[in-house]
């Protein structure tokens, strides 16, 4: 009977509980199915440290190279590692990371060569269907001549690159706490910050992929309470952490505080556009009023889109911009092959504050000047029907507009909100931005009451 994918293979990747949903036989015929479709004669393969990821990763492999592509394995390595990967040696490539998943959980992000992403419609609804098909059928037939498998290091190279991007040579001593989350990050961080000034604290470094301290997902505020908590008991200038594939970092101030993603992107958005005069910024519908404020006062073009990587790696391609943003803590850039990198990010507010003498809270102050909720998840049964409410409480109020580019986006001089179903989930998720706290927090109230009744 052919597997059932439909709850593994998502809209960007493929992500599971091995051995219940997906195991090394479906990752063979994965394998198989992404040399088809990509019609690659190479690919390079990279894995995270999770227990599942070396049989995963191996098996992928037997499965390409059974259709005659040669295969590259880097073996242990970051999401945007293997970006690099595809990118510098212009190879398709597949990563095996659940990201920040409980450890039960593995999947697959493809990219084809130079990085390009691989989602439901440029290529993995493909790959699906062929997978089923041959769970049912049988694997197809090897190619005539088999492909090699060999192995390939790239983490220094990976490094190197990084660092030409930015210019650390003139930045001040500085101490800064990483939270690696027993993640990526402890197998990147030691060779890319090797030999800059910075007295580097350590947490949680050691790769494993059973998450003991805490899950490597920063986006949820319980599992950064440890970092906060060191940055202040280190006096350390900032701390950073990242989640269990490496390619977001999250940033706490001297103070242990927060800094929201919207202010990261503003501030990597006027470092960008100085070094690239007039050019383009992606940033998505929920980061903050200040993203395109800034972009424009630093000569450049604020260009908004939906909520999603693949939406905005589309719209670097179509714009030829010099950097993305989303308030998930995802960056992109033009020289990362439009990729996201969270270590190219935290290089780039290293250079910054090792730039001048005052605190990070004062630096970011001016790329933070609206109050947020951050994002609000509101389980409802009827989705489309409580959206509706809200959309029919607002759109015929003075001075409000109305767009759904991504879900509902109602604005107004003082404020604005999305709303937005969850594509995996019986979820509505609102995110609300005033000019003041007081407002954000009657407007939030106001629409909560809505989304819950």
């Amino acid at each position: 009977m052919a597997a059932d994918l439909s709850q593994i293979v998502k809209a960007y990747d493929v992500r599971g509980v091995v051995p219940d949903q997906w195991d090394e036989a479906l990752a063979e015929l994965f394998g198989a199915a992404f040399v088809k479709v990509t019609d690659a004669g190479a690919i390079v393969i990279g894995h995270d440290m999770r227990p599942s990821s070396p049989g995963l990763s191996a098996a992928f492999a037997r499965g390409a190279a059974r259709q005659g592509a040669d295969v590259t394995l880097i073996g242990l390595c970051s999401t945007d590692q293997l970006y690099y990967a595809s990118g510098a040696l212009d190879l398709p490539g597949a990563m095996f990371t659940a990201s920040h998943n409980p450890a039960r959980y593995n999947g697959i992000k493809l990219c084809r060569a130079g990085a390009a992403p691989v989602g439901q419609d440029t290529g993995l609804g493909e790959i699906r269907e062929l997978v089923e098909r041959w769970s049912d059928e049988g694997a197809p037939a090897p190619a005539a001549t088999e492909g090699t498998v060999t192995e390939r290091e790239t983490l220094k190279d990976y490094a190197a690159h990084l660092l030409s991007l930015v210019d650390l040579s003139a930045i001040r001593p500085l101490k800064v706490v990483v939270d690696a989350g027993n993640g990526m990050g402890g197998h990147t961080v030691p060779t890319v910050f090797d030999g800059l000034p910075l007295d580097v604290v350590p947490m949680y470094f050691e790769l494993d992929g059973t998450f003991p301290n805490h899950e490597a997902n920063p986006l949820d505020p319980k599992n950064i309470v440890d970092l906060q908590a060191r940055v202040r008991a280190e006096g350390a200038d900032l701390g950073l952490a990242f989640d269990g594939d490496a390619d977001r970092c999250f940033v706490v101030d001297e103070n242990g505080d927060p800094v929201s993603p919207s202010a990261i992107t503003a501030l990597v958005a006027a470092r960008e556009l100085a070094k690239n005069p007039g050019g383009t910024v992606i940033h998505n519908l929920i980061t903050s009023w200040s993203v395109p404020e800034v972009v424009r006062e630093n000569g450049g073009t604020p260009v908004r889109t939906r909520v999603g990587h693949s939406f905005i790696k589309e719209e670097m391609a179509k714009t030829g911009a010099v950097f993305g943003g989303e308030h998930s803590a995802h960056y992109y850039f033009k020289d990362f092959w439009n990729a996201d990198t969270g270590m190219l990010a935290a290089l780039h507010v290293l250079a910054a504050l090792g730039g001048q003498d005052g605190p990070l809270s004062s630096l970011v102050a001016a790329y933070d000047r609206y109050a947020a909720s951050g994002e609000i998840n509101s389980t409802v049964a009827d989705q489309a029907g409580r959206l509706a409410a809200v959309r029919a409480a607002y759109e015929n109020r003075d001075g409000v507009t109305l767009d759904e580019l991504d879900g509902l986006t109602i604005t107004a001089a003082d404020w604005w909100f999305n709303l937005r179903a969850s594509n995996t989930e019986p979820l509505l998720r609102l995110n609300i931005e005033a000019r003041d706290e007081t407002t954000m927090q009657k407007l939030r109230d106001e629409v909560l009451s809505l989304v819950r009744a």
